[in-house]
């Protein structure tokens, strides 16, 4: 398949131009009125924030005459975050932009659709050139000749077409993906507050809770022997103290670092249902952070972890409710130390937990974690969503694969 004719961005364009800043002229932003649209004001896939939006008044406005959008202009970073790009909405209007955006209006006569021309100028060949030119720079910046030069394959109008609408419905699965896992996040975040505390109960559970000690649950261990420089890339499971503020969330299946038998045979063996919490930090308010190890292969605990061991609570649960701001404040309260903050096990042993029977810890654990399946689920599909856009961007907009009709509107 032979690779689509191209053309420079300057013989498509009306013009390709830039703003000022307001205040460069003696003009203040104000809280409201024309919309001026920041590199900032655009997230990195090209969605408008409309909460980062900056305001001029019209007299501005009437000045700023250059920089002045229109409908279907593209705006394309040019400062900062070098090919940040999107395309002016009819609803943002009347808006107006600074020197970071460099306004690109195509011209209708040239042949070139708008969506089109922006999906190319998102294109991984756009991106390279980009990046060449910023190797060869002292700072993150384009000139507008720089992207008036710009190569853009050019296809027929409706092949044009029919890539940019392929690329906007796989742009639109990932958005909706996006927002999924947002409100199913939220729904779990809402629903673990109601739990936890015991302000909602799931149906068919009405025992009193009861308020324990963290030590009178089990037998607090201390995690021994795991240097940095021990952690290999395949061997024995282990979880050092780090990796509970980085790596994982309230519980883990499994282990992200090894460890070699003879390390391993020094080090604290850790069990399915074991509570791991990280025994320094930075920081008071994440001293303590812990999660529920689950996973079904045994492995070890680095030092600077303290683990609870016990059967008479569920560990997922316990977990969860550690993590919350009602028992992270005890533990603030309970660390030492300032450059680095440490949390002893007597400590730990102290904290006062308000805990629901076994059966309901159980009950609640399973309906957290059967939320978390549905968002790992979606988090999959999200990744292939945007692996899958990659690849065709690549192949569309080079004339790898070509489209018919049919391919676009099934």
């Amino acid at each position: 398949m032979t690779a689509f004719p191209t053309a420079t961005v300057r013989s498509l364009s009306e013009v390709v131009t830039k703003g000022t800043t307001p205040t460069s002229l003696g003009r203040a932003f104000v809280s409201s009125g024309v919309r001026f649209i920041k590199v900032e004001t655009i997230a990195t896939n090209g969605t408008y924030l409309p909460d980062k939006v900056a305001h001029i008044d019209a007299d501005t406005h009437n000045l700023l005459g250059r920089s002045q959008l229109r409908q279907d202009d593209i705006l394309f970073s040019i400062a900062g975050a070098l090919g940040r790009t999107t395309i002016v909405d009819k609803s943002w209007l009347p808006a107006n932009t600074n020197q970071a955006f460099a306004i690109i209006r195509p011209c209708k006569r040239s042949g070139i659709d708008s969506r089109y021309l922006l999906w190319a100028l998102r294109s991984q060949a756009i991106g390279r050139h980009i990046s060449e030119i910023n190797v060869q720079a002292a700072q993150a910046n384009l000139s507008l000749e720089q992207v008036r030069s710009f190569e853009i394959p050019v296809p027929e109008m409706d092949t044009q077409k029919l890539i940019s609408k392929a690329l906007d419905d796989a742009d639109n699965l990932i958005t909706t993906l996006e927002r999924l896992i947002g409100k199913k996040h939220a729904i779990k975040q809402g629903m673990m507050q109601l739990l936890l505390t015991g302000k909602t109960r799931l149906p068919g559970y009405t025992e009193p809770w009861t308020k324990q000690r963290l030590g009178a649950l089990g037998t607090l261990l201390k995690g021994r022997g795991v240097r940095r420089d021990d952690v290999r890339a395949s061997g024995i499971p282990c979880i050092r103290y780090g990796e509970i503020y980085t790596v994982f969330n309230d519980y883990t299946r499994s282990a992200k670092s090894f460890v070699s038998p003879e390390i391993a045979s020094t080090a604290l063996p850790i069990k399915t249902g074991d509570l791991l919490f990280a025994g320094s930090g930075e920081t008071r308010d994440e001293i303590g952070k812990c999660v529920a190890y689950i996973g079904p292969i045994p492995a070890v605990a680095g030092g600077d972890i303290v683990v609870l061991r016990g059967d008479v609570f569920n560990s997922v649960y316990l977990g969860l409710l550690a993590n919350t701001s009602v028992v992270v404040d005890q533990k603030s309260r309970a660390g030492q130390g300032d450059a680095v903050v440490h949390i002893s096990s007597q400590a730990l042993a102290d904290i006062e937990v308000e805990l629901p029977p076994r059966n309901e810890q159980d009950a609640i654990a399973e309906v957290v974690v059967d939320v978390d399946r549905e968002i790992r689920l979606l988090r999959g599909r999200l990744t292939k969503a945007k692996a899958m856009k990659q690849g065709m961007m690549q192949d569309l907009l080079t004339g790898h694969t070509r489209l018919a009709v049919a391919d676009v509107d099934a």
